[in-house]
């Protein structure tokens, strides 16, 4: 978004407050200059009131970009409170008072807007969906790297959240049938020492700890098969992974769990690069990842439409058209 903003000839100034709930007062203090607009980052809804209360003075809107909903997190996500305690119905109200104070709103994916709209009560006019997409200038297509006498590679990483499911890629490893095959689980979270667990006697499974960012799209040239996340939450419907992006940006054959988070094409059309599953469905993992590791030329083909869907529907030039949509919506 940094970047984007820039080539669109806007200049971004950071203030970064001590005080959350005394922010505005601290922004006066500091003698601030009027912007032309308030933008708040993801995960920053603590920030939301003291924002909207100093745009309001300096009349100026204010955006916010909140990625994910706190209510959502909690509940939906990691189940830490039920959506009829009382604690949870605090926690909406509250999340709900703060997104109306937002002239603006953006969502990651279409499904995301929806949620902000039906749960969180923000009227759809003024919802803007801006994809993620990957960094371009790091994640390009490249044919894979490995030794042509290695096995096959089928990638996994990220946080080991349930969201994603890896405890379903172990599982998917084990009733693989395909030609010999590395299934490499690179990262950390909750979830690692479970399915480490879980992979004992798994000859074919290896844990990987992560590595600096700037090498992430080195690793994923050396695999031919990434896969995406597998979780049956609902919030896992409503996301599109940052590692999905970056494997389509590599040229990469994406497995995942279909989800309405995607753009309706894709979620219908042949060889774009994404090959979809059922959410939680080992066995169905396990069949397509067979599938695709005995077709080389598929996989091929594959590839090249993976790299096509990162150019037609996320590439940063259609992010900064959707970014200066949003802006333009508030007359900019």
């Amino acid at each position: 978004m940094r970047k984007l903003f820039g080539k669109l000839r806007w200049q971004v100034t950071d203030f970064h407050p001590k005080s959350v709930g005394i922010a505005d007062w601290e922004a006066y203090l500091r003698r601030l200059p009027k912007p032309d607009l308030v933008w708040v980052p993801c995960f920053r809804q603590r920030d939301i009131a003291a924002a909207s209360r100093w745009a309001n003075r300096r009349g100026v809107p204010l955006i916010f970009d909140p990625l994910i909903s706190a209510y959502d997190k909690q509940v939906d996500e990691r189940q830490k409170l039920h959506a009829h305690s009382p604690r949870a119905k605090r926690l909406l109200a509250w999340e709900k008072t703060l997104f109306q104070r937002a002239n603006r709103i953006i969502a990651d994916t279409p499904a995301h807007a929806d949620y902000f709209n039906q749960v969180l009560g923000v009227s759809k006019e003024k919802i803007s969906v801006v994809y993620v997409g990957a960094d371009g200038a790091l994640f390009r297509a490249a044919p894979p790297s490995r030794v042509d006498e290695d096995p096959l590679e089928i990638l996994f990483y990220g946080s080991f959240i349930p969201l994603q499911a890896p405890k379903v890629v172990v599982e998917a490893a084990r009733l693989y049938q395909g030609p010999a095959a590395r299934w490499v689980m690179l990262g950390d979270g909750p979830l690692r020492q479970t399915c480490e667990h879980a992979a004992q006697g798994q000859s074919n499974i290896v844990f990987e700890n992560w590595l600096p960012y700037e090498k992430l799209p080195a690793r994923i040239h050396r695999a031919d098969i990434l896969l995406g996340v597998f979780g049956i939450t609902p919030k896992a419907d409503r996301v599109i992974p940052n590692k999905v992006y970056q494997a389509l940006a590599c040229g990469r054959p994406v497995i995942t769990r279909s989800a309405s988070a995607y753009p309706e094409f894709l979620r219908n059309a042949d060889e774009t690069g994404l090959v979809w599953t059922a959410a939680g469905d080992a066995q169905e993992l396990a069949d397509q990842v067979t599938r695709l590791a005995t077709d080389h030329q598929q996989r091929h083909r594959l590839g090249h439409a993976a790299a096509a869907t990162s150019q037609r529907y996320f590439a940063e030039s259609q992010i900064e058209q959707q970014l200066a949509g949003a802006l333009a919506c508030l007359g900019f």
